[in-house]
């Protein structure tokens, strides 16, 4: 009896503590009493309620690509200080340099609104995978299988967002075995409460970026409205803040090495499903060229900003989003190889392989593995040319936007249902957002540069994978001088730079776009018309996917014997997770905290190590108010945990087992990257900012007294702050 009961355990609790995205109802499936054993000190119903579909997981938000939490019932958000950079650069200006400078707001009415920022709060989760697979017509075909369940999902969203201010989807796990219907409530109105100087949220810059030790305070907060009523409401000065049911009280003991913690958040994508051959694409193909392409764009956007001060400001949001992409590819690589991934993965696939062979029930699985191995030879034959347009984003903004409103006049021509998703009646808020959101990010001698750069890799593409819309307006060759000559053109005789034009554009036919006789407009609209083909053929591949994958995962799960987490697609999850360093490498251990000390031994007085004057003489006073580490003796400012996290975590609340907010994600050490591909306990860690170093800025450095009042780390009522 005492070895059933153990087997059973086992079967319950994941293999490795800090592995495994868990959704809301996988929770409810795990072992309590291993939850409990490891530190949680809520029952996992307090976590996840499915009766009302809510629970503490509720605090935590997504922000846009990002995760945040509720740290106050009246609507404050805590994030990553890059979560938060485009409501900083949006009111950022060279005579009012926020992104510099850093922003505490004074009052409720000088926070700062975000153009276009949504908050999403989670209400429920809903298996609609039976409805999924019965959309899908008999006999099928790969393409028609795909529409047939991208049609289920349109029609399953309308019908859940009829109800107001309700944002939904249909999530995917684990290739098409189960389907899951998200919804969440939106806000409409968020708006900057605090944001601290730049040389505090991004300390360190990109050569910290990934790396252990690490110093730097990658937080913001920002405030959700509604309307008086409650009700999800966009920007007005009537609105109030957001009543939150359920928010993450601050643990101003903190953390400490050792103690159990949990990171909750909207993780985007990993690859674990992936099949080894698979993965080997990506490593000799797909990221070596990331590392080429984006590497080139940085070097154009970071040369052309350091020659005006508004272009620095302009392109700052596009280079922080390229570096870090940038070098998470290079990550991925090193990583890659450096944990035999693509080897272990082989090994993997191989035992389940061995276990199905024996098992008649699993000839289909093996049948589907090799078709999606034969299909990967498939994929290769255009490889170049369907890299080159799918990474229009790290090509000119105004080409990007150029072919999103081409594809949008296209597109608005069919019925909504029978639309790409991206252009659905739905979208088009988020669409007209931002294209004016847009405004602050262009500058013309970066976007001229770019734009030469992908016409360059464009005619340098062999005769079978030529791109006709580079070829229509700029050439199959031309010399350097000649094709500047076109570009320079091509943006004198626009108007898609203009935000009045631009605006005006969103809301016109294909007929009128293309009487503008605009060239960039004309470029865009060729250019999509190839982006469009290559879609459908993404399409078909995916169908193919979604009607192989989920027979080989089955088999896959059934061999584990166990609760298997799903890759991460954006929804919410949760992973558990210890405080404890690492060693990168041999002869070395990385400790789990960073302090002030540390940080102030790290200063260079000048970019990336650059820290405040007002920050450094209070460190040098030693003021550190209540925020000392008894272990530490000094004020911690970053921890590491061994947390199963992925790009989307930033800014998700690392809480401790009663529900206490003790940090904020934001990173990964360098060792970790690859962890996209396979979960490594030796070097899994995540890094978060404590939130002790969180309240000592707010107490020590900027005097922010209401708000911590707000926050209920101080007593008594909030009241007005000045800044000081």
């Amino acid at each position: 009896m005492k070895k059933t009961l153990l087997l059973l355990a086992l079967v319950a609790a994941p293999a490795l503590a800090g592995e495994g995205k868990w959704t809301p109802q996988q929770v409810l499936e795990l072992d309590p009493a291993w939850l409990k054993a490891q530190g949680l000190k809520v029952t996992p119903q307090r976590l996840w309620d499915p009766k009302r579909g809510t629970g503490l997981l509720a605090g935590t938000v997504n922000v846009g690509g990002c995760s945040g939490s509720f740290i106050s019932s009246t609507g404050l958000i805590i994030t990553n200080h890059h979560c938060a950079f485009s409501i900083i650069q949006e009111h950022s200006s060279p005579q009012r340099d926020l992104i510099t400078q850093g922003y505490l707001a004074t009052s409720r009415e000088t926070e700062l609104p975000g153009k276009g920022a949504r908050v999403q709060v989670p209400r429920s989760f809903k298996d609609v995978t039976k409805e999924m697979l019965a959309a899908v017509p008999a006999g099928a075909d790969d393409l028609t299988r795909y529409k047939a369940i991208e049609r289920k999902q349109k029609e399953l969203v309308a019908e859940c967002e009829k109800r107001p201010a309700t944002r939904c989807q249909v999530a995917t796990f684990d290739g098409g075995v189960q389907y899951v219907l998200v919804d969440a409530v939106e806000l409409a109105d968020a708006r900057l409460v605090y944001a601290p100087p730049r040389a505090v949220g991004e300390y360190g810059g990109e050569e910290d970026n990934w790396m252990w030790p690490r110093h730097t305070g990658d937080f913001a907060i920002i405030r959700a409205y509604t309307a008086p009523d409650g009700s999800s409401a966009p920007y007005s000065e009537k609105n109030v803040p957001y009543k939150a049911e359920f928010f993450f009280p601050l643990a101003t003991q903190g953390v400490k090495p050792g103690d159990f913690v949990m990171v909750l958040g909207y993780p985007g994508v990993t690859f674990r499903t992936m099949l080894a051959e698979e993965m080997a694409e990506r490593q000799s193909r797909f990221y070596p060229r990331v590392v080429d392409v984006v590497g080139e764009s940085i070097r154009i956007l970071e040369e052309e900003g350091a020659k005006d001060p508004a272009g620095k400001i302009a392109v700052a949001s596009t280079v922080k989003s390229l570096h870090n992409w940038h070098k998470n590819s290079e990550g991925q690589l090193a990583g890659i190889k450096r944990g035999r991934i693509i080897e272990k993965q082989r090994e993997a696939e191989q035992a389940v392989v061995s276990w199905a062979e024996k098992k008649p029930q699993y000839a289909e699985a093996l049948r589907a593995r090799s078709e999606l191995l034969s299909r990967i030879q498939d994929y290769g034959k255009t490889w170049e040319r369907e890299f080159l347009l799918g990474s229009l984003r790290a090509t000119a903004r105004s080409v990007t936007m150029a072919v999103h409103l081409s594809r949008l006049s296209r597109e608005r021509a069919k019925p909504d249902m029978e639309r790409e998703p991206a252009y659905m009646e739905r979208e088009h808020p988020r669409i007209k957002d931002q294209l004016e959101r847009e405004q602050k990010n262009l500058f013309l001698p970066a976007e001229k540069r770019l734009l030469q750069a992908f016409v360059r890799r464009a005619q340098a593409l062999g005769p079978e994978e030529r791109i006709a819309a580079v070829d229509k307006h700029f050439g199959a060759k031309a010399t350097d001088k000649e094709l500047a000559t076109k570009v320079d053109a091509l943006y004198a005789g626009t108007k898609l730079l203009t935000l009045s034009e631009r605006m005006a554009m969103f809301s016109e036919t294909e007929a009128q776009l293309q009487a503008r006789k605009d060239p960039l407009l004309a470029f865009g609209l060729d250019l999509a018309i190839e982006v469009a083909a290559l879609d459908d053929l993404k399409d078909s591949r995916d169908g193919a996917s979604k009607r192989l994958r989920p027979e080989w995962r089955k088999a896959v799960m059934a061999h584990a014997g166990k609760p298997v987490a799903p890759d991460a697609n954006g929804t919410l999850r949760v992973t558990f997770a210890k405080v404890q360093g690492y060693s990168p490498r041999d002869g070395i251990f990385h400790t789990p905290q960073t302090t002030l000390t540390g940080m102030l031994e790290k200063n260079r007085n000048a970019e990336p190590f650059n820290v405040p004057e007002k920050l450094s003489s209070t460190v040098q006073a030693k003021r550190f108010g209540a925020w000392v580490d008894p272990g530490l003796k000094d004020v911690p400012v970053d921890f590491l945990a061994d947390a199963d996290t992925t790009g989307g975590n930033s800014g998700s609340p690392t809480v401790n087992g009663k529900g206490e907010l003790v940090g904020v994600n934001f990173d990964r050490v360098w060792e970790n990257v690859a962890n996209d591909f396979g979960y490594n306990p030796d070097v899994a860690r995540n890094v978060s900012v404590d939130v002790r170093y969180v309240l000592w800025m707010l107490d020590q450095v900027e005097d922010a007294d209401a708000l911590l009042r707000e926050l209920g780390v101080r007593k008594g009522p909030p009241v007005a702050r000045e800044n000081r």
